[in-house]
């Protein structure tokens, strides 16, 4: 029997496109913060994550905590973890959620069919294999307690200063205009960082 989605699960399913174990992290990411910051979904830049990985939980925090990189609220660390540090500007206050290990685990079988659907040589079968544990995944991780899934950790985080707009120049190479901070002077000229590399390898 599937578990009914929140409104708000609904929504971000939307955002993303389609509904998934990694999604279903970054929604219980988000709300876990929500609810251990005592915040709600801000109007503007009063929240801040910075996000350690580029998978598909990460548009379920931009959805339900307003954190993009439009707005430069939205840090992005490579670090391939399932981990969200959440800062509030207003309280000062910040929490890293980090998943628990062994959230992701597959069985041999799961794995094949995982493997095979990712390289699209899957069979009907496989595809349904791959379909039923993904189902079954998203499931467990909306039952499951905020406890059995993350660790949560208050931190000291640096609170980032507000997003800056800059003026832009023209790259006198390509004629594109460029932010200013983003510009470099090649041979006595305004040029872009793509040009820049592209003088340096001779191109």
């Amino acid at each position: 029997m599937s578990v009914e989605f929140p409104k708000d699960l609904q929504e971000a399913i939307r955002f993303h496109g389609h509904v998934c174990p990694g999604l279903v992290m970054g929604y219980r990411a988000a709300k876990a913060a929500q609810t251990f910051l005592q915040v709600e979904r801000p109007e503007d830049e009063e929240l801040v994550a910075i996000a350690e990985s580029d998978g598909c939980g990460l548009d379920a925090v931009q959805f339900l905590l307003g954190c993009t990189l439009g707005k430069g609220n939205l840090i992005y660390r490579d670090h391939g973890k399932q981990a969200y540090t959440v800062i509030c500007r207003k309280k000062e206050r910040a929490v890293r959620v980090a998943a628990r290990p062994g959230l992701f685990d597959r069985t041999p079988e799961q794995e094949l069919a995982f493997q095979k659907v990712m390289s699209g040589t899957a069979s009907d079968e496989e595809t349904a294999v791959f379909r039923a544990f993904q189902k079954e995944r998203v499931d467990q991780l909306l039952e499951a307690s905020t406890e059995d899934i993350f660790t949560m950790t208050e931190v000291n985080a640096e609170v980032p200063g507000k997003a800056r707009i800059f003026k832009s120049v023209t790259c006198e190479y390509c004629g594109e205009p460029v932010m200013e901070p983003r510009a470099r002077i090649r041979e006595g000229k305004v040029a872009c960082l793509d040009c820049c590399e592209n003088y340096s390898r001779g191109w």
